[in-house]
């Protein structure tokens, strides 16, 4: 008489435990990367209630030069009144620089990048900003989100010339400037700041 009760209980302890396995499988396969640090007190506005959320579009930035193309894909993050450099970009630490996927960088020729020589291919474009200098990194890990960073597959670092901005930029941007056929400057720019690394051919 009391096997059924015993089996039905044995059952439903099995299937709580199933359940509870389950959820902590899914907790413990979601990748850490997708899961953002929540951003510093920098001020800045929120959206409202039955506000969108604030979205970083999708860009490209490309340019011909030196027998070649220069293809940048990227997302660009907006200000909303925030303190960007030093506070949402922190110094002293790799920024993707860019938003959500990793900012791409693919060239079809062998190009320099300031004094380092850059292969034929697909890249990922990091920088290092401090409050004096900051660094362009070269990459050779791709497809990762933008906050996955591996210094072990860095192919070099390159530091940035720095030119004065008469007004603070809202959405930022990554861009080729000053082209002839062999040399091109490649810009970043966002808040009142403005650095660039010059690329030419070898």
């Amino acid at each position: 008489m009391m096997l059924a009760p015993l089996s039905f209980r044995s059952k439903s302890l099995r299937a709580l435990c199933a359940v509870v396995a389950i959820a902590m499988l899914a907790v413990v396969a979601t990748p850490l990367y997708a899961q953002e640090p929540p951003a510093p007190n920098c001020g800045g506005k929120t959206p409202g209630p039955g506000e969108p959320p604030f979205v970083s579009e999708d860009a490209t930035a490309s340019v011909t030069v030196a027998g070649g193309t220069i293809d940048i894909h990227y997302n660009t993050p907006h200000m909303h009144g925030r303190r960007i450099m030093g506070c949402l970009v922190p110094y002293g630490k790799v920024w993707r620089t860019g938003a959500n996927p990793a900012t791409t960088l693919i060239t079809s020729v062998p190009l320099k990048f300031g004094s380092l020589l850059v292969p034929a291919g697909t890249h990922t474009l990091y920088t290092l900003p401090s409050a004096d200098a900051w660094l362009l990194i070269l990459n050779n890990q791709t497809g990762q989100w933008g906050l996955v960073y591996d210094q072990a597959q860095d192919l070099g670092r390159i530091p940035m010339k720095a030119k004065p901005m008469k007004a603070p930029q809202e959405v930022m941007s990554l861009t080729f400037e000053n082209t002839t056929a062999n040399s091109t400057e490649l810009h970043v720019r966002w808040e009142t700041m403005d650095r660039y690394v010059v690329i030419t051919k070898p």
